[in-house]
């Protein structure tokens, strides 16, 4: 099972000096990997960090909400970076909701209209023209995501997904007003730089917010 990640555990060699120097050698290169990740995905994205902290912190100030969403890992982010906004280490805590945090709606749509539905109905419910809608995936094409920000756009909402690989359907689509692509084949770095860059989204926002009051950051 850990073959793909650890090859040389597979192998025949069983002196443990040699594992453990195998081991420290995999997690500093795993390491740096994800270092360098992270910081060519911020270069990369800065434009669209500062483009999007901009309409989010405009769309705040007009009563708007965030409302966060994803499957599986992606979801455990988009309820982090929905907390991250409603409940700040410093700075102005802001209206925000994960969609995947209450299980008896998320169960109740999948079972009555289907899963591709459960966040799509859940906006259709709550969402209007001043909300924020961000969805957060490694492929960037699940059919669940790619309606809700149909139904967002419906409603005119502002989009954002957060993909990896080439963007998937999210880079694509008319639907999404920024996405931002990490571009890795690795889920585990894609995720990890997908954090940084809400962290990143949420800092410029607070940013945004303080010059818009006349307060220094």
């Amino acid at each position: 099972m850990t073959g793909f990640l650890y090859p040389f555990l597979d192998a025949e060699e069983r002196d443990q000096k040699s594992l453990l120097r195998d081991l420290a050698a995999s997690a500093r290169a795993k390491a740096a990997e994800s270092a360098a990740l992270r910081a060519s995905t911020l270069e990369a994205s800065a434009g669209l960090v500062a483009t999007a902290a901009t309409e989010m912190a405009r769309r705040f100030a007009a009563g708007g909400r965030l409302f966060c969403f994803g499957n599986g890992g992606s979801s455990t982010d988009s309820a982090t970076l929905a907390g991250l906004f409603a409940h700040p280490p410093l700075g102005t805590p802001q209206p925000a909701w994960s969609l995947t945090a209450d299980q008896a709606i998320l169960t109740a749509l999948g079972n009555d209209v289907g899963f591709e539905l459960v966040f799509a109905r859940q906006l259709m419910a709550r969402g209007d023209d001043r909300d924020i809608a961000v969805a957060m995936s490694t492929s960037g094409s699940s059919k669940d995501l790619m309606a809700a920000f149909r139904e967002a756009r419906k409603r005119g909402m502002f989009t954002i997904g957060f993909a990896g690989y080439d963007g998937g359907e999210f880079a694509a689509s008319s639907d999404v007003d920024v996405c931002f692509v990490v571009r890795s084949q690795s889920v585990h770095r894609i995720q990890e730089a997908q954090a940084l860059l809400g962290y990143e989204l949420w800092a410029a926002v607070q940013e945004n917010d303080a010059s818009r009051q006349g307060v220094t950051p």
